[in-house]
């Protein structure tokens, strides 16, 4: 059986490159989206490259989809090492406008599918005595912004559950981390909506994915006795 690594929110730009970078390391790659045809074009470039992917349709939001995707890549494909959180749910509104049924979901997409896949992989990896678990935040983790309360408050939440999460698992072995990410990401939303900003890639002033890969690789190689529990990343230019 192959070591595993388990990508939730394997997008198109961060959870993507994320997983091709484990991938390239001889890790089977479990990608998990809530519909399986999205993951298409990202098993093919795996693939390409001579990895193994495996694509899992589930909501991250439901307990029982987190049990059964977990459950089903230890079976047919190897015990996870690594587990990686990558959903944001990053929807802007002003407070007066908000409601409850959206601050809700957003808390359900950015904070609690955290929650429910930590818990699955803690589960599995401090009975085996190792593991790596790595959360991916925000700007909005430590700031909250105007027009963001609900993705701030998700966010906040999010890492307060990895902080917890490390000082009980770190003894057992397990190493849970917390990433910001602060700054434009190289992809086709922000290439859309803010083309001033995108103009700066040339001068490697927004993130790249591939980039943002490699951090999350470092901190799964680290040694023990230098572990990371919070890396920010963020573009020389970023205003912080």
């Amino acid at each position: 059986m192959m070591r595993a690594c388990i990508v939730i929110g394997a997008g198109d730009a961060t959870g993507g490159a994320i997983a091709r970078r484990f991938a390239r390391e001889g890790f089977a790659v479990g990608l998990v989206r809530r519909t399986a045809d999205k993951l298409a074009p990202l098993v093919a470039a795996i693939e390409r490259e001579g990895g193994r992917a495996i694509p899992y349709a589930g909501d991250a939001r439901k307990e029982e989809e987190m049990k059964r995707i977990f459950d089903a890549m230890e079976r047919d494909v190897g015990p996870i090492e690594v587990a990686v959180f990558n959903i944001g749910a990053n929807v802007p509104c002003s407070i007066l406008e908000e409601t409850p049924r959206k601050y809700i979901k957003i808390w359900e997409l950015a904070c609690l599918s955290g929650f429910l896949m930590g818990r699955e992989a803690a589960r599995r990896m401090t009975a085996r005595g190792e593991g790596t678990i790595l959360f991916t935040g925000a700007t909005a983790s430590i700031r909250g912004s105007a027009h963001f309360a609900a993705f701030a408050g998700a966010k906040h939440g999010l890492r307060a559950l990895a902080q917890s999460m490390a000082r009980e698992l770190w003894p057992k072995n397990v190493h849970v981390a917390h990433i910001i990410i602060d700054g434009a990401i190289d992809t086709a939303f922000i290439r859309d909506t803010f083309p001033e900003r995108y103009a700066t890639k040339d001068r490697q002033g927004i993130l790249d994915p591939d980039s943002i890969a490699d951090a999350y690789w470092r901190i799964h190689t680290q040694s023990r006795d230098a572990w990371t529990f919070e890396m920010d990343l963020r573009p020389w230019i970023e205003t912080w």
